[in-house]
């Protein structure tokens, strides 16, 4: 219990507790200087004095009780305090929805250890750095589903993008038009004055026969709630891939093929965002730190500083034991000339 309650205080004056080297030489000056404090006389044998008691054998407890007095009066010197540190975080934040695509192809390990490995553990990040955005989850692969609608609740948030599968919950497929009008849905009843989506996607549009929305009737509704979007395509770099050469010649990368550029470029531009490309674990680091510059959130933090002062108790035991002292030194230890 002492030491639980000793971990948390500091000292004001700490160069005081130095004072504890002045212990050692009072306890080396006292212990050369018992004996010649002690009456003597000369006889001929100690035989008759061999005998001691209980007095005796207690007599250096006033000593120890000044010792105690003027440690705690060392402890008090330095100025115990007990601090309480606090912050309160406020400001306007953003409305941000992460839109990410979960399809089997995010599993595919050129961007060790997996595309969607990494995905998640840089949204991780980035939702980790926005203390006071809203922010939203939705996922799509062959349909489009909202994992996590916007909130504050980082945990909650957090949870949802670690618990991520490719190919776990969703239809086979591409549906970059359904995912994003999913996520501009999300910011719909949004108050906040910037409205950001992030798109991220390592393919092209790939629907099935049930899609409701083309990716270019979702950027219309997307331009129409002015959403801004952010389109990031997740893949290895043309030059990091070995093309296969086989009957019909030199076989384009289906990695390269299936990421259409060109609509999440149009995407972007058109909303008012930027379009990144990923090609590492770095530069998909690298895109949230700019979308992290571009969309400032106003953040004001007031610290309070809480200092209590616990001096106190160590004057009150430095005086108790002083005074334990002088009514043993007095009576029960009191010595005569």
């Amino acid at each position: 219990m002492l030491y639980n309650w000793l971990k948390n205080i500091d000292f004001a004056y700490p160069v005081v507790l130095g004072l504890f080297a002045l212990l050692t030489l009072i306890i080396w000056w006292y212990i050369k200087k018992a004996d010649s404090r002690q009456g003597t006389i000369k006889v001929s044998t100690v035989y008759s004095f061999g005998v001691s008691s209980r007095k005796s054998h207690f007599r250096h407890v006033p000593f120890i009780l000044r010792l105690l007095a003027l440690s705690c009066l060392i402890l008090a010197l330095a100025r115990p305090q007990k601090r309480n540190d606090e912050q309160r975080t406020e400001g306007e934040g953003i409305d941000i929805v992460l839109c990410m695509d979960v399809s089997g192809s995010m599993g595919s390990r050129d961007i060790a250890p997996s595309r969607m490995e990494v995905a998640k553990e840089l949204a991780e990040e980035f939702v980790r750095g926005r203390p006071v955005d809203r922010i939203g989850l939705v996922i799509f692969s062959g349909e489009s589903f909202t994992q996590c609608p916007i909130t504050n609740d980082r945990n909650t948030l957090i949870t949802q993008i670690q618990n991520l599968e490719s190919r776990k919950y969703l239809k086979d497929g591409t549906v970059i038009g359904e995912g994003l009008a999913t996520a501009v849905d999300r910011l719909t009843e949004s108050k906040s004055k910037s409205k950001v989506v992030i798109l991220i996607t390592d393919g092209k549009e790939d629907a099935p026969d049930t899609r409701l929305l083309d990716p270019l009737t979702a950027l219309e509704i997307a331009k129409s709630k002015k959403v801004k979007v952010y389109t990031v395509g997740m893949g290895a770099a043309p030059a990091a891939i070995i093309e296969v050469i086989g009957k019909r010649g030199k076989q384009k990368n289906p990695n390269i093929d299936f990421l259409d550029e060109a609509l999440l470029q149009k995407m972007a531009n058109e909303t008012g965002g930027k379009y990144f490309r990923a090609i590492d674990k770095g530069a998909l680091r690298k895109t949230y730190q700019e979308i992290d510059q571009l969309e400032k959130s106003k953040i004001e933090t007031t610290s309070f500083k809480r200092t209590e002062e616990k001096f106190l108790p160590f004057v009150l035991a430095a005086l108790a034991f002083l005074l334990m002292e002088v009514i043993l030194r007095y009576t029960l230890f009191r010595k005569f000339p």
